[in-house]
């Protein structure tokens, strides 16, 4: 059995449930160019930074924009409808029960700062539970996913614990490898359109459908009563 002493958790299709507005968004700016927003094409963003999104993005589908003319639209477009956001099935149980336990805990997201800011503005119940909050445009965060920095500079933030009782929850296959990269445990939690893309369990401890289903006892957390 691992011992998990310290949890990091994504956020993005993860803890919030932002992914249905990237991909509303990212799918009205391609369907203008006559282009749609596969499921392949979104696997392969999951996780990135906005630049490197943007950039796969057109050179994926060829539309005739910039990087930053894209990134421009999408990020007001995605602001506008960032405050809906509501936290994912199992996530308030789960955060509650581990800072009920004082198990640390962490936010580790590839979004930038300002983003963080409006997606959280009408969640504060549930990240001020949270003992640090790692953003992708953090300066410890050099390289995006599936390098490990932001993992690391989450790890460095909750005070550098052994790094084999860490467990990330991830939804996208560049998370897995950027957690497993920094050298941490992982719980894939995927949406099932991507599970199918990707079967198996990617190298991770369990693939669960929701956090509804992550038993912590697995992992000698605090057990649910």
């Amino acid at each position: 059995m691992v011992k998990i002493t310290h949890c990091i958790f994504d956020m993005d299709g993860l803890l919030l449930d932002t992914e249905r507005i990237y991909s509303e968004v990212t799918s009205e700016i391609l369907g203008r160019y006559g282009k749609t927003y596969t499921w392949e094409l979104r696997a392969l963003q999951l996780g990135l930074r906005q630049y490197d999104s943007a950039d796969l993005l057109i050179k994926k589908t060829g539309i005739p924009m910039t990087v930053d003319e894209l990134m421009k639209e999408r990020n007001e477009k995605n602001v506008e409808r960032f405050p809906t956001t509501r936290p994912m099935p199992g996530v308030m149980r789960l955060v509650k029960h581990l800072k009920a336990h004082n198990i640390p805990i962490a936010v580790a997201t590839s979004s930038s700062r300002d983003n963080f800011a409006v997606k959280s503005l009408n969640n504060q119940e549930l990240f001020s539970m949270f003992d640090s909050i790692t953003c992708g445009d953090d300066p410890d965060v050099k390289n995006g996913k599936p390098a490990p920095d932001l993992f690391l500079a989450s790890w460095k933030s909750m005070g550098n614990p052994p790094l084999d009782q860490c467990l990330v929850f991830e939804d996208a296959i560049n998370g897995i490898q950027a957690a497993k990269n920094a050298g941490m445990h992982v719980v894939w939690v995927p949406d099932p359109n991507i599970a199918v893309l990707y079967p198996g369990n990617n190298g991770t401890n369990e693939v669960i459908s929701s956090l509804e289903d992550f038993d912590p006892a697995k992992y000698e957390l605090p057990p649910f009563l």
